[in-house]
């Protein structure tokens, strides 16, 4: 199956350990949603926004991988799937249930995040709006 990832999962050695299985297929734009950061995780989330983006990647997981991510992305608690269509292959991903305020990502996760976009080779001009949504 595929999977969509747009934060920490980018991170090919994080996403490795999690997910044995995994196989990083491309970079990938996620139209109509935008990349914030928020619950008392301060992990990353998407959210439905015209004309925008998210930047992430696509990986090809197993069925025990999802499981795998399901239980470390506390779905269905924290997380909700969610899917789209990428040429006629089904692409899931997660989408936080709350929609709680902005939080700053700790040091720590920020760090594993900006590995990922390196690792996938995305712009990060797009992390860096996320993490300042005032301006």
């Amino acid at each position: 199956m595929l999977y969509f990832a747009y934060g920490s999962n980018l991170n090919h050695f994080q996403m490795k350990r999690r997910c044995k299985d995994s196989i990083f297929i491309k970079k990938y734009e996620l139209k109509g949603y935008k990349l914030n950061f928020r619950s008392k995780y301060r992990a990353a989330d998407i959210e439905k926004k015209k004309n925008s983006i998210v930047p992430g990647a696509l990986f090809e997981i197993s069925k025990s991988d999802e499981k795998k991510l399901d239980v470390y992305e506390d779905f269905p608690i924290l997380y909700q799937k969610i899917y789209f269509n990428y040429y006629n292959k089904k692409v899931m991903t997660y989408i936080m249930n709350k929609k709680s305020e902005f939080r700053y990502p700790t040091e720590r996760y920020l760090n594993v995040v900006k590995k990922g976009y390196t690792d996938c080779g995305l712009d990060k001009t797009y992390l860096i709006k996320a993490l300042n949504p005032n301006k």
